[in-house]
Parts: C-alpha cells; sequence; structure tokens
C-alpha cells in the first residue's frame, strides 16, 4: 500500500509495481492510510513522512500500536532526508529518500518481504 499526498506519486509507483506483479492500494493521508492498514493487512507499506492532517510518521506510530498492524512492515520514502531516524523512531522499517527510482523502491520492498534471491 502506498500512503502519500502527492496524487503523482501514488500513481508513478503504483504503476512501477503494479507492472511488477503487485496488487497495490493507495492512500492520500495518514488516517487513510490507518484505516486501509487495518481493513486490507497490506503485506508491506509505503510511508510518506510529510502530509497534512496526519503525517506518516504519527500514522506509522498508530499502525505500530494496533495488534492489528503492528507487524506490517513500513517504508518511509520521503523527500525529507534528514528524517530517516526519526523515521525508524517512529517504527518505520526502512527508508529511501525522495526522489526514489521505482525500481529501487522495488528492491528494497523485496528486501523488507524477505524476496530478494541471493
Amino acid at each position: 500500500m502506498i500512503v502519500d499526498d502527492d496524487a503523482d506519486a501514488r500513481a508513478i509507483y503504483g504503476s512501477y509495481l503494479r507492472a511488477m506483479g503487485c496488487t497495490v492500494f493507495t492512500a492520500r493521508d495518514g488516517a487513510v492510510g490507518v484505516e486501509k492498514a487495518a481493513a486490507l493487512s497490506p503485506d508491506v507499506i509505503v510511508m510518506d513522512l510529510a502530509m497534512p492532517q496526519l503525517d506518516g510518521w504519527e500514522a506509522t506510530t498508530q499502525i505500530r500500536s494496533s495488534k492489528e498492524t503492528e507487524d506490517i512492515p513500513v517504508l518511509a520514502l520521503s523527500a525529507l532526508e534528514l528524517s530517516k531516524d526519526s523515521a525508524r523512531e517512529a517504527g518505520c522499517d526502512g527508508f529511501l529518500a525522495k526522489p526514489c527510482q521505482p525500481d529501487l523502491l522495488w528492491w528494497q520492498i523485496r528486501a523488507l518481504l524477505n524476496l530478494n534471491k541471493h
């Protein structure tokens, strides 16, 4: 699931991940992301950090505090490169800086899901 307030980011990354064979859900903000995480139980969440209303830090904290969603890997994807440490503190399992090439995002998702073959 891609949680990002930028429609272009949702479209670009969503299209690429669909081309890689993924089922992709999207959310336009953190509140919707938390709701969809509980309802859909996605394999991984790609979380933008800087969003209006409920930001990615708080959304990740809420996801981590729920028994239903606490084990879903969360990958922070943010233009705020200095946010790497705070993303980890909020519960993110990984961090990529925007702009990010879709193939790097795909590689990181596969790493979080232990799908990369050595």
